[in-house]
């Protein structure tokens, strides 16, 4: 129910991300006669059961596939250990690369794949394995396999990862107003007003997007930063891709707050985004 609303409160699409969508779609053959140009972030669900070639995409003549028709959009995969283990390993070189290379014996295509890679799954196979309300009645062989189909290379591309706890129905009656998309996708626009002006010159849109130099040059730590950095990493024994990662998440934050340096609370926050996978893979 959240992966779905997130596309509300993601930024407008600028023309040049809007042409590329539409020609995805086009070749794909899923752009309808009414449809000149694609304006709304795509969002793409596949089903568990989804083959490799139609995840990532291909057949005799190489169409884009579900990463591809999610450009600059959301891809969610519900329930992800029911996925096909091979077939979520294959997503790694994509997500890290933004593109994906199909090769056939008559022909190899190219497609752009820059998306946002959003997952749920259970804790187990029961589902309330550390919960506090209900006891879980799955053996830990039973959770050590379930859990076990997520590796930690893909997991270390999973910028932020949130255990959330079930809502309790006092919660769901209560009837304060809370804050709307509108608002929320208001302040996402400004920041990403501020990221299209920062990397004008480099041809990219957003903070996700910056290479290692790049990530160097405008996600500058101060002393303080460093050293609530270096004792993240060393007590959550984090990668080199991790701490990456990190960073960016740190730059997006401050950019959100309007904020020209990244602060010691940011990267604060960004670091506790990053604990799940210490919870459940350790």
């Amino acid at each position: 129910m959240l992966a779905r609303r997130i596309p509300s409160i993601l930024p407008d699409l600028t023309f040049e991300e809007a042409l590329q969508v539409t020609k995805i779609h086009s070749v794909a053959g899923l752009l309808s006669k009414d449809d000149y140009i694609i304006l709304s972030r795509p969002f793409r669900a596949p089903h568990h059961t989804v083959t490799a070639t139609s995840l990532i995409g291909g057949g005799k003549i190489p169409k884009p596939g579900e990463i591809s028709l999610a450009h600059y959009g959301v891809l969610f995969l519900d329930e992800l250990p029911e996925f096909n283990k091979s077939t979520l390993e294959i997503l790694r070189g994509p997500l890290e690369d933004k593109v994906v290379n199909i090769s056939r014996v008559n022909s190899s295509s190219t497609y752009p794949c820059n998306f946002m890679f959003v997952v749920s799954m259970n804790p187990c196979p029961c589902g309330f394995y550390g919960s506090l309300e209900k006891k879980c009645t799955c053996s830990q062989q039973m959770i050590n396999r379930y859990i076990g189909k997520i590796s930690g290379p893909l997991l270390d591309r999973i910028d932020i990862q949130i255990d959330v706890t079930p809502i309790k129905y006092q919660k769901l009656e209560k009837s304060e107003k809370i804050e709307s998309s509108e608002t929320i996708k208001e302040r996402v626009n400004r920041a990403r007003k501020i990221q299209n002006k920062r990397y004008k010159e480099y041809g990219i849109f957003s903070n996700s997007e910056l290479t290692p130099s790049l990530t160097e040059k405008y996600c500058e730590l101060n002393e303080e930063c460093k050293r609530i950095v270096q004792n993240a990493f060393e007590r959550l024994r984090l990668s080199a891709r991790g701490y990456g990662r990190i960073l960016k998440v740190a730059r997006t934050i401050a950019d959100l707050e309007g904020k020209e340096k990244i602060n010691s609370n940011h990267i604060a926050e960004a670091i506790q985004y990053r604990s799940l996978d210490r919870k459940y893979w350790k």
